[in-house]
């Protein structure tokens, strides 16, 4: 099966739609630049290599040939460890490709998870308090701060 596709593709780590967010709250913002931008069909997301405190990282897609474009391309590039594609159990769901170490489980506190992808403190503070004043922070996602 030929999962490689015209459309996909990587580019440069300022060329992604959330370049900025990420680099405005990693520990390291320079690993935002080590990056890459992963063009599918639509706007263009960082991929954020590990390096320094970051240990892993994901992105998620809404197709699973899009996942598994995604894994191919970053498997051309340095940062990218242990690239693995976790399948959505519902079809309505996004697919994850996921690298470097296994995350922490859902349900271990939202600031070792910031830690484990590498965020500053400033940024998971910020987390925390914008979760705690979310009416619906107790059924919400475990620990997304952001896709990484």
């Amino acid at each position: 099966m030929n999962i490689t596709s015209t459309r996909a593709r990587l580019l440069p780590a300022r060329e992604a739609y959330d370049y900025e967010y990420f680099r405005e709250r990693l520990a390291d913002p320079d690993l935002a630049d080590a990056g890459f931008a992963v063009a599918l069909i639509g706007a263009p997301l960082l991929a954020v290599p590990v390096g320094g405190v970051r240990r892993g990282g994901y992105a998620s897609f809404g197709h699973v040939v899009d996942a598994l474009q995604a894994r191919t391309l970053l498997g051309t590039v340095p940062g990218f460890p242990g690239l693995r594609v976790r399948w959505s159990r519902y079809r309505d769901t996004c697919h994850t490709v996921e690298w470097g170490e296994p995350a922490p489980q859902w349900w271990e506190e939202d600031a070792v998870c910031g830690r484990f992808f590498g965020y500053s403190a400033d940024a998971i503070a910020d987390f925390l308090r914008q979760r705690s004043q979310t009416p619906s922070s107790a059924t919400c996602d475990p620990y997304s701060l952001a896709a990484t």
